[in-house]
């Protein structure tokens, strides 16, 4: 039995040796006004360059990405947690009006808004002989 918990002191001091996987930094929120899609994605720490959206065939794919900078410098780090790479996310938006999607980005908050196509009646009366 071990009476002495995991984490005890500064032990989370040297946490920088075992690997962590972050699981989605990218958290959204979806819905819908006046006939279009509208995603309100935050994504704090990265600039509007680092960002890129695509839509293909329906998909919507935002794409975040940081570079590591190799920086030699005199600072003898304790813990470094502020990380490098890249996030993606994507989504099924069906069939949208993929020329007229809008996105802006702002204090970390990417809002994209994508317009849906006007629905075409494919009901189909059939009269009984």
């Amino acid at each position: 039995m071990n009476l002495v918990p995991r984490k005890f002191f500064l032990d989370d001091f040297f946490d920088d040796m075992e690997p962590t996987f972050r699981t989605n930094n990218m958290k959204c929120d979806i819905y819908e006004e006046d006939g279009k899609y509208v995603f309100e994605m935050d994504i704090p720490g990265y600039n509007k360059e680092d960002i890129s959206i695509d839509c293909d065939k329906g998909y919507l794919t935002v794409t975040a990405s940081k570079e590591s900078k190799d920086e030699v410098s005199d600072k003898n780090y304790i813990r470094r947690e502020r990380s490098y790479g890249k996030c993606v996310r994507q989504f099924y938006l069906g069939d949208v009006d993929e020329e007229n999607i809008t996105a802006e980005f702002k204090n970390g908050i990417l809002k994209v808004v994508a317009p849906k196509k006007g629905e075409i009646e494919t009901k189909k009366k059939i009269e009984i002989e």
